[in-house]
């Protein structure tokens, strides 16, 4: 796992500007603290970061090939799974190796298969090959986008890198956030290629796009396609179970030290069942908590019960070395967590401690491991959200909002702002043109239509903002996070499940439990899905309004262009014991944009 970035100017002279690629690749120093290396022609200057994780001392980048029309040179972030079976492929076909690296085996499968690479790979990616042969830039990122992968087109070629942070140290990058990118901070629809500033855009996930003299071109190498699915209900969770139980193997293949994130939910304890089934004892598990959580806890719309029980209970069965790392208000709302975190996001947010305790526990793993598996993206796999299963997944809107929605919430946005966004109107442009991507069977039963619609809007979008947060959080302290439940194969295969076959027993995600009941606790089997766990204690949303309170004095800062200060000085007079979702919700959106604006100094165009 690393940072790549990269400059293709085809009409400058690059070999001069060496100290620029040095201070965009040293921005990512965090999510690659092994080593450090740069490399420059006249047309392109490549930058990598690495975190070592396979081949520690021959997987050193950027790596380059000779060929005789012209050297072809990778920069590569990611673990590709199947490197084995592409190694001793290629090697068949005449390849010979200077590294026992996945790098390599991607480097070669590009110089035997040109950018056809890609649809070989099975792993999490983002990677840019410069082809001196063609003097032509290909990047290419994973199928579903665990990895980051941003660009900015200029006059005369484009810069990249994993992160906008990479970009942003370019003197070419506009550091301007205008009105187009406000909406999707705020809409929360995550529009394809988004990025926030403006100009930059994602490589889309499944996406190949070459640079060349002429221009950028983009294909897209895989979607989700509607395919019959024929296996009844005995075999779907044979073959549910027989994918799990391959990726999870796949996926622990590490030569530095692997655990597992474990909540107490079916996700994670499915993934930590596989992988104490695969290793045996000695299996780290981590878990977050809060001071005071279960003993305190109180059920609301989106929690029934308190982690920690289930944990303990999952950790039992498997017999492994766990560790909870408990914090505290001070610890979540600690202005230096806060930044970090904007740092490591390079946008504002708003989730509050919900990312800074994410942060703070990938902290605590990487004292101890490198590796983490984690159950992220299961619930848009098999259907787990309580929105699923409401009148949310039939609102003529993206679920998540519909449900969200529901929840009365007052916003801290300056209401002519808000005007001028048009958000609904923005929402609804954004959610026509998500259903309209969907494939669908001829003579599809139009509830089984609607949920495929409903399972493509999550794994095409919703799932697109966790992935990112996720990684976001954990490269910032150089910890690889891997998400089985990613894999393309599974993605494939449950999706074009039908929707009576995911709920087959009357409970969300059927398939999962079953697939993995051998290996759960029979507590977590009938456990209720309830998600990421954010804190009750009254004395965080304390500390939020004694924060806002001091921000409210500095009359001049640009954060209240954005912000309603009315709205600040009432949510930071509220009891804190009987504050709700909306004002706490609205003053970490406040603290993240006050802090963002200090360290990111964005020039904010609102037209």
């Amino acid at each position: 796992m690393c940072g790549i970035t990269g400059w293709v100017a085809y009409d400058s002279d690059l070999t001069s500007k060496r100290a620029v690629i040095d201070a965009m690749t040293a921005t990512m120093a965090c999510r690659g603290p092994d080593d450090s290396g740069t490399w420059v022609r006249p047309d392109v200057a490549l930058g990598h970061r690495r975190l070592a994780i396979i081949d520690l001392p021959g997987g050193r980048q950027p790596m380059t090939a000779g060929t005789p029309r012209g050297d072809v040179t990778l920069v590569y972030s990611g673990e590709t799974y199947n490197f084995t079976e592409l190694r001793a492929e290629l090697t068949a076909l005449g390849h010979a190796w200077r590294t026992d690296s996945d790098t390599e085996v991607v480097l070669r499968g590009y110089l035997e298969w040109g950018e056809g690479v890609a649809e070989r790979l099975n792993g999490m990616y983002a990677f840019a090959v410069w082809d001196e042969r063609e003097r032509k830039l290909v990047m290419v990122r994973d199928r579903m986008g665990v990895k980051p992968f941003y660009y900015l087109p200029t006059a005369d070629g484009v810069l990249f890198g994993s992160e906008p942070k990479a970009i942003l140290a370019n003197p070419l990058a506009p550091r301007v956030v205008d009105t187009d990118g406000l909406r999707e901070l705020l809409s929360f629809t995550k529009s394809p290629g988004w990025a926030l500033w403006r100009g930059m855009r994602e490589v889309e996930p499944g996406t190949v796009v070459t640079v060349t003299r002429d221009g950028l071109r983009a294909r897209t190498y895989w979607r989700l396609d509607a395919t019959p699915h024929t296996d009844d209900r005995e075999t779907t969770v044979a073959r549910v179970r027989e994918l799990m139980t391959d990726i999870v193997r796949r996926q622990l293949v590490a030569d530095v030290p692997r655990c597992v994130l474990l909540s107490g939910g079916l996700d994670s304890s499915a993934v930590t069942g596989l992988a104490a089934a695969e290793l045996g004892s000695g299996l780290r598990t981590f878990a977050v908590d809060f001071v005071g959580q279960e003993e305190n806890f109180q059920p609301d719309e989106m929690r029934d019960t308190p982690d920690a029980p289930y944990i303990r209970d999952v950790a039992a069965l498997v017999g492994s070395d766990h560790h909870d790392v408990v914090l505290d208000p001070a610890a979540l709302t600690d202005p230096e967590v806060r930044r970090a975190v904007l740092r490591a996001r390079d946008i504002p947010a708003g989730l509050g401690d919900m990312d800074t305790s994410l942060y703070l526990l990938f902290k605590a793993i990487r004292a101890e491991s490198t590796v983490a598996l984690s159950g992220e993206s299961a619930d848009e796999v098999f259907g787990g959200y309580r929105w699923f299963h409401d009148g949310s997944a039939q609102a003529d809107t993206f679920p998540w909002i519909a449900f969200l929605s529901s929840v009365p919430r007052t916003s801290p946005f300056e209401p002519g702002l808000l005007a001028r966004l048009g958000l609904r109107e923005y929402v609804a442009d954004q959610y026509r043109a998500a259903v309209a991507e969907v494939d669908h069977l001829d003579g599809e039963d139009p509830h089984e239509a609607r949920m495929r619609t409903v399972c493509h809007l999550h794994l095409t979008r919703f799932v697109r903002m966790l992935l990112d947060r996720k990684d976001r959080a954990s490269m910032a302290v150089g910890l690889e996070v891997r998400v089985p439940f990613c894999d393309h194969r599974l993605v494939e295969y449950v999706y074009n499940t039908p929707w009576s076959l995911k709920t087959f027993d009357g409970r969300e995600k059927s398939l999962l439990r079953h697939a993995t009941a051998h290996v759960l606790p029979a507590s977590v089997r009938d456990r209720v899905k309830s998600p990421y766990p954010s804190t009750q204690d009254p004395g965080y949303g304390a500390a939020l309004q004694q924060q806002a309170k001091e921000v409210l004095t500095e009359r001049d800062h640009r954060v209240f262009d954005l912000i309603d200060r009315g709205w600040v000085h009432r949510a930071s007079e509220v009891d804190p014991t009987a504050m709700g979702g909306g004002e706490r919700a609205g003053l970490d959106r406040f603290l993240d944009l006050y802090h963002w604006i200090d360290l990111y100094r964005p020039e904010l165009v609102l037209d």
